[in-house]
């Protein structure tokens, strides 16, 4: 069950903090009565909702629809946020809508609220723009997009999958890791010496 606060407003703790959109309803009443004057069903819009495994879809799409180029933008900003420009390795929404790539969005009920591709190169295939909205995260989203990506990759006869990443995104190394892949050397046009680049690979067992 996943509540999500529609207002915020002053208090000891904040709404954010109490009412994630991962919160189970049950940690509302463990929080309430340590904090009399917060009561979310007096002072928040909730919406209550289930999501199950059929609620999210991974679908090919082109990277070029607006809710693509809104999450797309999402990442950017995020990407720059953390490192300097010229170590976000980003390639253009073109590139990803070309024959030479595959692009994936995922779906909760309606919302496009991931995304991810990869690029076929001589050799092997490259994910990018893998990106899962702050709001969408928890879900197993990630690993539903890394999925496809894989089969899609499985389909076209490539045995092996690579990607380049950053080395403050320590949530996406360690879904990288379950998913099993594991740190290589760099590969194609990125600089061997970025300080701010990790690269990992996974080879596909047929």
């Amino acid at each position: 069950l996943i509540i999500l606060p529609t207002k915020s407003f002053d208090n000891t703790v904040s709404v954010e903090a109490a009412l994630s959109y991962r919160t189970k309803i049950a940690y509302v009443f463990e929080i309430e009565p340590a904090y009399p004057d917060l009561n979310p069903c007096r002072d928040c819009d909730i919406i209550w909702f289930m999501t199950t495994p059929e609620d999210i879809t991974v679908v090919r799409t082109d990277p070029r629809q607006p809710e693509n180029r809104a999450l797309i933008e999402s990442l950017d900003n995020y990407m720059l946020a953390l490192y300097p420009a010229e170590s976000t390795h980003r390639i253009d929404l073109t590139t990803l809508a070309s024959e030479n790539a595959r692009f994936y969005s995922a779906l909760l009920n309606a919302t496009v609220v991931g995304c991810g591709g990869i690029l076929l190169a001589p050799g092997y295939a490259e994910i990018k723009r893998i990106f899962v909205s702050p709001q969408a995260r928890g879900l197993g989203i990630g690993r539903r997009l890394l999925t496809a990506l894989e089969t899609e990759a499985r389909s076209l006869d490539f045995a092996l999958l690579r990607l380049e990443t950053g080395i403050y995104q320590l949530e996406a190394l360690a879904l990288f890791e379950v998913m099993g892949f594991t740190t290589c050397s760099s590969f194609g046009n990125y600089p061997p010496d970025d300080p701010n680049s990790i690269f990992m690979e996974k080879r596909l067992g047929t």
